[in-house]
């Protein structure tokens, strides 16, 4: 990132035709993308609401973490249409840049910005490629971000426990998890136990949750994250051990992928294969 940084520094006209590249991205996404779901019955919504100082748990819909409304308040004062295609040029960016980051060769890359839990999340206008982002991000920065969507993060913020105290004792621990540790602390004091508010939705018929059959996976993947020291695995571990998972948030096993062409070819294509399954009723 740093290089293209350089070269858009050696040739300011770039960031102009990049603004304007945005800007027509965002424009066609607020014309011909669907709604969104998640993003007029949800997030805007809940954003709003703490903007005027109101809990965003008054909305129904919004469950997750209340600091994941923050990245997200300027496409909330957007109109409603113009905020969703600008938040979804920038989660497919930021998958992209995840994907990078990831080990992701073009090949493997464009796959996974075309596989359906991309899609999925582009299209419902979710936030899992925020969480997503926590995977490359420092620790201090990173667990606020996991812990927007525990689906995506949970299994990664218990191996991260174990590496910071593993490189650096109790004090690594402290300067890791602090942000992360505060801000809950300040939230459960200013809006109650949210983190239960969850348990409503176990029982929606779209909850594609393998749980609690996938527990004894789930356990295994982050043993196997643990004991080899990568993070991937966790990745895999997270949705698994989660009793509430829909297509989308499923993004991070497969992003554990990204490293093998064969591998991330076979997931994708996998996952459209059970869409073509579902879709045909079988």
């Amino acid at each position: 990132m740093s290089d293209v940084y350089a070269q858009l520094r050696a040739r300011p006209w770039s960031w102009v035709l990049l603004g304007v590249t945005v800007a027509g991205l965002t424009a066609a996404s607020a014309l011909y993308l669907p709604r969104g779901v998640d993003w007029y019955t949800a997030f805007r919504p809940a954003a709003l609401a703490m903007l005027s100082g109101r809990s965003p748990y008054s909305v129904p819909g919004y469950l997750n973490a209340p600091w994941a409304l923050l990245p997200i308040i300027p496409f909330a004062l957007l109109p409603e249409a113009v905020g969703r295609g600008a938040m979804a040029v920038v989660g497919l960016v930021c998958f992209a840049f995840i994907g990078i980051r990831l080990g992701a060769r073009p090949i493997t890359l464009g796959l996974f910005l075309i596989s359906p839990p991309v899609l999925h999340s582009t299209l419902n206008s979710n936030l899992d490629w925020l969480a997503l982002l926590g995977v490359v991000l420092p620790p201090n920065v990173g667990l606020l971000l996991l812990a927007c969507k525990p689906q995506v993060g949970i299994a990664v913020i218990l191996f991260q426990l174990v590496e910071s105290g593993r490189t650096g004792g109790v004090r690594r621990i402290a300067t890791d998890f602090w942000p992360i540790a505060s801000l809950t602390l300040l939230s459960l004091l200013a809006y109650g136990p949210w983190p239960l508010r969850f348990s409503n939705e176990l029982g929606l018929w779209w909850n594609a949750s393998l749980w609690p059959g996938s527990i004894p996976f789930g356990l295994a993947f982050l043993a196997v994250a643990l004991s080899r020291r990568k993070v991937r695995p966790a990745l895999v571990a997270s949705p698994l051990l989660s009793p509430y998972v829909l297509l989308h948030s499923w993004v991070g096993a497969l992003a554990a992928t990204l490293e093998s062409l064969p591998v991330a070819a076979a997931s994708v294509l996998g996952l459209w294969l059970l869409m073509a399954i579902r879709a045909l009723g079988l």
